[in-house]
């Protein structure tokens, strides 16, 4: 059996200690196991961290940004073989599993403009001969806990930018899909990063707790549900830390009576059911705004659905593959079974899905419900699977009220040709990131990332210049230089007194 072991400098291999199964999702079957850390690997990854963050710190970041671009080219060179290995872990399909790799790239290529973004301010004459500059310094050592349902693009949002503004960095990624982490890590060795600058230490609650609590690491980013991201949250906070932790969403797409309905269809089969519903920027959640607009779009949708093809993840022709384990296919169904328990119409039930030739595999279909209150609680939790909910509005006011009032605010869309009623809708919903006419709105990585109310813990956003600001501390220097003359011919004056 393999053996998937952290990737710690100058460790040499796992003991005899706690490991977890790795499944194929696509067959059911455990195909490798993965060592579970301990605090005493923690403090091995550490102590390599230590030693070698402050020669990163001190290499200009030109030269940082070099191993960001030599990284960036050797992820592209091996792009078909890090999919299939994702996708082997994961379930979603391989097309899927490359998008996932190609958008932490672009945080990647964000991470190599780093020598500019890294720029102070400088001010010249704040005060009789004084001049005032800020400069951006590393933290020291900060570490990722990541989710398995991103595992390349989000350990690439947080250590791509925490690594190239000089810090070292630990990453926890999912016990249930760790090997691509581990393979990243790699390249960053093969690219030039000095070994202990971006390490791996696998685990589960025991290693995070580590983390959390460790006085050596100064900052960690996390994404997860958020029952967990406020527990990191404050745990971090409590040790102090600088934490900015990532959760749930529950993300609505408002449909208009103007809509292009065949392009809202489109756009929902892929963003409701793409890579098994297991996004946090999915949307699982569509909003007709009017009984005809929701009769027209429930018209259409059901054959759009039924053409989707759930296949293994190798399957070039498949929309998507099976979702991550036995348990979460399970809790899937059970919030089926609540929905239908509570009154919501279900229209296509996804469940009992098999996939002949691959029968133990851990497959759902695609599952349709219409008529969804807003007081059901499979409305108002998240579900993070291949289950589209209709949420009839009468008007536009309600249809904004839905996302604004709820739990979650991650992300919202609306669909409409009305340039006005779009305009208002962004100005006024409750959601940190809103599409127009797009169904799942992540920013592009030079802009950043992030919810509101109980999707983010924090204040600070991923990737962008808000990553560059968590991932750093600014320090602000006062000088003056002498002119040489007598002591004492001018008196000091504060800058704010000039």
């Amino acid at each position: 059996m393999r053996i998937i072991d952290h990737h710690i400098a100058g460790h040499t291999g796992g003991g005899a200690g706690r490991t977890g199964d790795v499944f194929d999702p696509n067959t059911g079957k455990v195909q490798a196991r993965v060592n579970l850390g301990t605090r005493a690997d923690l403090d091995r990854a550490v102590a390599a961290a230590q030693a070698a963050q402050p020669g990163w710190a001190a290499t200009n970041p030109q030269r940082r940004a070099r191993v960001m671009f030599r990284f960036k080219e050797l992820v592209e060179a091996n792009m078909q073989s890090l999919a299939e290995l994702l996708a082997s872990e994961h379930g979603k399909v391989v097309a899927d599993a490359k998008g996932d790799i190609q958008r932490g790239l672009e945080v990647v290529e964000f991470a190599c403009g780093i020598p500019h973004v890294l720029k102070g301010e400088y001010t010249q004459g704040a005060g009789p001969g004084i001049d005032v500059y800020s400069m951006r310094q590393p933290l020291g050592i900060g570490a990722g806990i990541t989710p398995f349902n991103f595992p390349a693009m989000i350990p690439l949002w947080m250590g791509a930018v925490a690594t190239a503004c000089g810090n070292a960095f630990i990453l926890k990624p999912s016990e249930r899909d760790p090997s691509l982490p581990v393979r990243l890590s790699e390249l960053f060795l093969e690219a030039g990063m000095p070994e202990g600058i971006f390490q791996v230490v696998h685990g589960d609650k025991e290693m995070v707790d580590a983390i959390l609590d460790h006085p050596a690491i100064a900052a960690v980013s996390f994404v997860g549900s958020s029952d967990i991201a406020h527990y990191v949250y404050r745990r971090g906070v409590d040790a102090g830390k600088r934490v900015q932790a990532m959760g749930g969403a529950k993300n609505h797409g408002i449909v208009m009576p103007d809509a292009d309905l065949d392009q809202v269809v489109a756009d929902l089969t892929g963003a409701a059911f793409g890579s098994a519903g297991e996004r946090c920027m999915a949307l699982p959640v569509v909003v007709p705004v009017g009984d005809g607009t929701a009769d027209a779009l429930r018209e259409k949708l059901i054959p759009a659905i039924d053409k989707l093809r759930v296949g293994v993840s190798t399957d070039a022709e498949a929309h998507y593959g099976p979702v991550v384990t036995a348990q979460h296919r399970a809790r899937i169904e059970q919030w089926i079974q609540t929905g239908v328990d509570e009154g919501a119409e279900l229209v296509v039930d996804g469940r009992g899905f098999t996939l002949q030739g691959h029968e133990e595999g851990f497959f759902i279909g695609p599952t349709l419900f219409d008529r969804v209150t807003p007081q059901m609680s499979a409305y108002k939790e998240e579900i993070f699977g291949p289950v589209l909910q209709i949420v009839r509005a009468p008007d536009f006011e309600t249809a904004l009220r839905l996302p604004s009032d709820h739990q979650y605010g991650n992300g919202v869309a609306i669909f409409t040709r009305n340039g006005h009623a779009a305009r208002e809708f962004a100005a006024r919903v409750n959601v940190g990131m809103v599409g127009i006419n797009v169904p799942i709105p992540v920013p592009v990585a030079y802009h950043t990332f992030g919810g509101w109310k109980r999707s983010a813990f924090g204040d600070t956003n991923q990737h962008g210049m808000e990553g560059v600001k968590f991932w750093t501390k600014v320090k602000t220097v006062t000088q003056r230089w002498p002119d040489g003359g007598a002591s004492g011919d001018s008196a000091f004056i504060i800058p704010t007194m000039g």
